[in-house]
């Protein structure tokens, strides 16, 4: 079981977007994910008229390292861990390593 996942909130703990927030929209399999909002990059583009493309810099997001975020606790306003506990019927779930709360 994954501790991150898509769709949750985290935040960055490293880098230079330290500190902002933001959902989880892709996982990638190297280690890295897509935060929104987060690590934005410019990317000069071509104009393409058979695509329908114009030209010119789009403002997109990069990737992200997954060891750069963590999960955001809403209760506490802060960073936190995730632990992975079993319930009695066999089944996994994630918990804040701070509160034990189910996420």
């Amino acid at each position: 079981m994954k501790k991150i996942k898509t769709g949750d909130q985290v935040i960055v703990i490293s880098g230079k977007d330290k500190g902002k927030q933001g959902s989880v929209t892709k996982i990638l399999s190297n280690g890295r994910c897509y935060v929104s909002g987060v690590q934005m990059v410019k990317r000069h583009t071509k104009p393409n008229p058979n695509a329908g493309v114009a030209g010119g810099i789009v403002e997109k997001e990069s990737s992200i390292d997954i060891s750069n975020i963590a999960i955001f606790n809403p209760t506490t306003k802060k960073a936190d861990r995730v632990s992975i506990q079993s319930k009695e019927d066999g089944s996994k779930i994630r918990v804040f390593k701070s509160s034990g709360k189910e996420i």
